[in-house]
């Protein structure tokens, strides 16, 4: 099975690290589900998923979410800036 690390966007400008098997269903349990997203990201909607990584293994993932968590503020609006072309816009649409 393979494991995503992901980087969402809050509208308060932070960023939510996590890791899951499926990126598109986990934004959207993050942006619409009260059960499933996460008390951090309940009240910062809506998200926007600016980054992700696939991994091999849960444990990778979970590695490298911690990696991504302690990165500078700066690092999280590079990894972001690198997946500019790979995610679409949601806004333009």
């Amino acid at each position: 099975m393979s494991w995503y690390v992901y980087l969402l966007s809050c509208h308060d400008g932070s960023y939510y690290t996590g890791i899951t098997t499926n990126p598109e269903r986990r934004l959207k349990e993050h942006n619409y589900d009260d059960k499933k997203a996460a008390k951090y990201t309940r009240g910062r909607r809506p998200l926007k998923m600016v980054y992700f990584e696939l991994c091999q293994s849960r444990s990778e993932a979970a590695i490298r979410e911690y990696e991504i968590r302690k990165s500078s503020r700066k690092v999280k609006l590079e990894l972001a800036q690198s997946m500019l072309a790979y995610i679409p816009d949601e806004s333009s649409n």
